[in-house]
């Protein structure tokens, strides 16, 4: 080894040694999960230049320390409301409007005591599955704010519907109407300053999070804010999977129709959704951070039927709170699980606990893409296929667009809607949110939403599936390998 080292150049000598301190780095310090370590060290050891750049940006941990302001903005009585939900659950105290809910106390209190996700029953779901009637009620709904609205996207692109959404913000701005923008800075990387003039001019205010300090070098590029919410005179919330850009109206030929879910929904779980725009806002904002006021959470005279939990997760998150959600609603289902997701890149727990469901008796379908949007994922999401084919999972291929839904339905008792895919990046990396709807009426409307899909969907079967060239199943098994990272 010495030898070997003494016939390095420079430049070769400091790459060496970089990528020995990364693997140090990755095996003794940081003390990654052994998958994700192995992953990193088959890219250090055989990409030792593209590694070394990519764990740089991409494989560092987001330290605690700079994230304990993302646990501020809790208003007054949310604690005390959290602790009385907890113990009314634990005695079975709790009084239901849907009986569906009460079978499924144990995720109620887990999502409630680890998430500090209360529970609202006086909500009004709407459920969009097609991007023009998701906008066209959006707009509508802007158009008519009256205090304030709170807008959040982790994709909003300055085409024709990007610019329409901008204009009524400027809109209503200038009426007096408070304004608040957050968006993504990776992944609205094409939505510069100088898009945001107009907006500010007007005297509404936008802010970016985890902002690159150059084009394309971010140093905390690998942890990106993948939440879609609006918040609407603290009454009305969005909540789901759709970006802003023109290929989710399905007009860009490259996509075809994009199928995706969004809720819409009035009530009081629409303060938890406030919360979190809130407590995103004041982390990325430096000179216009949010003090709690009445004026944000209205009292909500509404009187729905649909008992509601935001969960929302993060890097900040101890608990995995979205994956230990996925997971707990997949080994209560006793009769069907339905799960939609473009990607499906699981760790080991969640990928047990398809298997395990399956084997246990219960129909378990999954639908992801029949085309990909991004080659590499696609080949890890197809590499656990055949795993699951032989525990009885039921693969669908939606082939009438693209599939960008996130949802998951079981015994038309639960559902959840959401930014969250079935993937690491979103249990681990990404800060995501979804919406938890415990209702019959609902999970009946989202099993019968699949079952409309199946329509245009194809299965994956095991003979088809081995059928693949040697190419394919090359670039699955590289996939796999660093599946961890994706």
């Amino acid at each position: 080894m010495l030898e070997f080292v003494q016939t390095m150049d420079l430049p070769a000598l400091l790459l060496f040694l970089g990528n020995i301190i990364c693997i140090v780095v990755v095996v003794f310090i940081e003390r990654k999960h052994p998958s994700s370590a192995w992953a990193w060290m088959f890219v250090l050891i055989f990409l030792p230049v593209i590694g070394f750049l990519t764990y740089a940006l991409l494989g560092r941990r987001l330290r605690k320390k700079h994230l304990y302001r993302f646990s501020g903005g809790q208003h007054t009585g949310l604690l005390q409301l959290i602790e009385e939900q907890k113990d009314a659950l634990q005695h079975d105290a709790f009084t239901f409007k849907d009986d569906a809910a009460a079978q499924h106390n144990k995720l109620l209190y887990m999502q409630l005591a680890y998430n500090g996700a209360v529970i609202t029953q006086n909500n009004d779901v709407t459920i969009f599955t097609d991007g023009r009637q998701k906008f066209e009620q959006l707009l509508r709904d802007l158009k008519n704010a009256k205090h304030h609205i709170h807008m959040q996207y982790y994709i909003f692109r300055h085409d024709e519907l990007g610019q329409r959404i901008l204009q009524v913000l400027e809109e209503k701005a200038k009426e007096g109407v408070e304004v608040r923008f957050l968006y993504d800075a990776i992944g609205s990387n094409r939505l510069f300053k100088k898009h945001m003039h107009p907006l500010a001019e007007a005297g509404g205010l936008s802010e970016v999070f985890f902002p690159s300090i150059f084009p394309l070098i971010n140093p905390r590029l690998n942890f990106r804010n993948h939440r879609k919410i609006v918040v609407i005179d603290g009454g009305i919330g969005y909540v789901g999977g759709f970006n802003v850009g023109n290929e989710y109206l399905g007009v860009e030929e490259k996509y075809g129709y994009w199928r995706d879910t969004h809720t819409r929904i009035e009530g009081s779980a629409v303060h938890a959704l406030q919360t979190r725009f809130l407590v995103d806002w004041n982390m990325a904002s430096k000179e216009h951070r949010v003090t709690y006021d009445d004026c944000y959470y209205p009292t909500i005279e509404r009187e729905g039927s649909t008992a509601v939990q935001i969960v929302s997760s993060g890097p900040d998150d101890e608990h995995d709170a979205l994956k230990y959600s996925y997971v707990k609603m997949i080994v209560s289902a006793k009769r069907y699980v339905y799960i939609q997701s473009p990607y499906f890149v699981p760790d080991e727990t969640v990928f047990e606990a398809v298997r395990m469901a399956s084997l246990c008796g219960v129909e378990v379908r999954l639908m992801i893409p029949a085309v990909p949007d991004h080659k590499i994922v696609y080949a890890a999401t197809m590499s656990y296929m055949e795993d699951l084919l032989k525990a009885g999972v039921h693969i669908d291929l939606y082939d009438g667009g693209f599939m960008h839904a996130k949802t998951i339905v079981i015994d038309d008792e639960v559902a959840t809607c959401g930014t969250t895919n079935f993937d690491v990046r979103s249990f681990k990396l990404n800060f995501e949110v979804n919406a938890f709807l415990f209702d019959t009426e609902k999970a009946i409307d989202m099993r019968r939403i699949y079952e409309r899909d199946l329509q245009v969907s194809k299965p994956l079967t095991m003979e088809a599936y081995k059928k693949r060239s040697f190419r394919k199943r090359t670039q699955e098994s590289l996939a796999r390998l660093i599946s961890p990272i994706l």
